[in-house]
């Protein structure tokens, strides 16, 4: 009973739950903005979530004293991580074909680990670590060519790549900002503050910008839009805390995004009617396991000596 505690407690097992959790991401994503504009949708989805743990934390006066001692960092996180990040993602992918979004997007560790090389001493680009995001990269890119063609037809999709990249900086700008924001104070109350703050700029910049529809809407849009706000609130609750964990390396747990377009795909072949498993599909996922147990290898080995929770 022990061993499975520690399990369950590991980063190990946290980050796969988070990028799992991350993973059905797409598909409510694209359910919902069949429906509402993207930054309205998000604006919701990241208020609904704040909400959702502020009812879990269940002591306002805890929220509201915390908020008063971290505001200027909770105000900054909420700008960078679900306003900025967000409204370049939406619209970045709004912009550029699927398949090189998701090529752009399945890069993003890489735009992590340099981010950290150069915030935190401890989290240095190493040649084991560097290699095992190369052979992820390779494996994302075998994924998403083997299924259609990438071809930048005009000045919007250029656009639209940079959009996405600036998404990539930012989100490896955020998570260094939390994996340094070492006060002591709960993860919860860090995410829920940020998603909340974060969802109300999100959707003020939708009232000018898209204007407000208000419905009425099938029961598919709400239910996508509570799946997805619950995923947010649980996956960043979740990854803020091992983010501070001691030990954790912000490149190292990033790394684990890489599962993200393998989960997607997989639930894809089980939940939507024609979808099969192809063989450049299996070759990439097989691709994107070697790299990361490749990597996880590394970094047992590396915190051995401290026995860091893995």
């Amino acid at each position: 009973m022990g061993n499975v505690k520690n399990i369950i407690k590991s980063t190990t097992f946290l980050a796969i739950l988070t990028c799992w959790l991350w993973s059905t991401a797409f598909a409510g994503v694209k359910i919902g903005l069949q429906y509402s504009a993207p930054f309205q949708f998000g604006g919701l989805r990241f208020i609904i979530a704040g909400l959702m743990l502020f009812i879990y934390i269940g002591k306002p006066e805890k929220i509201i004293k915390a908020f008063i001692a971290d505001w200027k960092f909770i105000l900054l996180l909420s700008v960078v991580q679900f306003s900025a990040q967000y409204a370049f993602f939406y619209k970045g992918m709004t912009l550029v074909p699927g398949a090189l979004g998701a090529m752009i997007i399945g890069s993003s560790p890489i735009f992590i680990a340099v981010i950290a090389h150069f915030s935190i001493k401890t989290d240095r680009m190493e040649p084991v670590k560097m290699g095992s995001i190369i052979i992820g990269l390779i494996g994302i890119a075998i994924i998403t060519l083997g299924r259609s063609k990438v071809e930048i037809k005009n000045e919007l999709e250029l656009l639209g790549i940079g959009l996405l990249f600036a998404n990539n900086i930012l989100s490896g700008y955020s998570n260094v900002l939390v994996s340094k924001f070492q006060t002591g104070r709960s993860p919860l109350i860090l995410s829920s503050t940020s998603l909340f703050i974060g969802g109300l700029m999100l959707f003020a910049v939708a009232i000018p910008t898209e204007g407000i529809n208000w419905g009425p809407f099938p029961p598919v849009y709400y239910f996508s839009l509570f799946w997805l706000a619950f995923l947010s609130a649980t996956a960043f609750a979740i990854w803020y805390t091992l983010l501070q964990r001691p030990g954790v390396r912000v490149s190292v747990l990033n790394t684990w995004k890489f599962l993200i377009p393998v989960s997607g795909a997989a639930l894809s072949w089980i939940l939507i009617k024609g979808e099969e498993p192809d063989w450049i599909s299996i070759a990439g996922m097989a691709v994107i396991t070697f790299s990361l147990l490749m990597l996880n290898y590394a970094n047992r080995k590396l915190n051995a000596k401290t026995n860091t929770l893995l």
